[in-house]
């Protein structure tokens, strides 16, 4: 897996522990791997165990049918290690519950710096509104697959 992904995709990149940052990543091909239901807990699992690692403290998520959004707060790592451990350790807990054996995600992902405290809940709600836009459900309590510590 290319850990370092598109080079356009990190210049001016800074990753500094202890600041907030809005990821998201796109399967490859934008593939709906996430309908199914094994595929998606298998992803989620990937999301807590980085907490536990100390990478990261998750503060909201939600996991789209071919994306991830994950807002978080950095801890140990730069933003590029935390996302190579985290799509390299999801594809293959993906391979052991069934998923085909091919590249999972993307090279690259995306990536906003919060500065102000405003900018955060913000955020956490474009997280957890984005399968209403997407018109995959009506209410976000209908989605399956997020999460936010404010709720």
């Amino acid at each position: 897996m290319d850990c370092q992904g598109n080079h356009r995709l990190r210049v001016g990149r800074v990753s500094e522990p202890g600041r907030l940052y809005l990821l998201t990543t796109v399967t490859r091909k934008r593939y709906p791997l996430f309908l199914n239901l094994w595929f998606a807990r298998a992803v989620v699992q990937q999301l807590r165990l980085s907490d536990e690692a100390g990478s990261s403290r998750t503060l909201a998520w939600t996991l789209m049918p071919d994306h991830l959004h994950w807002l978080i707060e950095l801890r140990a790592n730069s933003l590029g290690s935390l996302m190579c451990s985290f799509k390299s350790k999801s594809a293959c807990a993906l391979y052991r519950v069934g998923a085909e054996r091919l590249h999972i995600w993307q090279p690259g992902f995306f990536d906003r710096a919060l500065r102000k405290e405003e900018d955060v809940k913000a955020a956490a709600r474009y997280i957890i509104a984005n399968p209403i836009r997407a018109g995959l459900v009506t209410r976000a309590g209908q989605y399956p697959h997020w999460d936010c510590v404010w709720l």
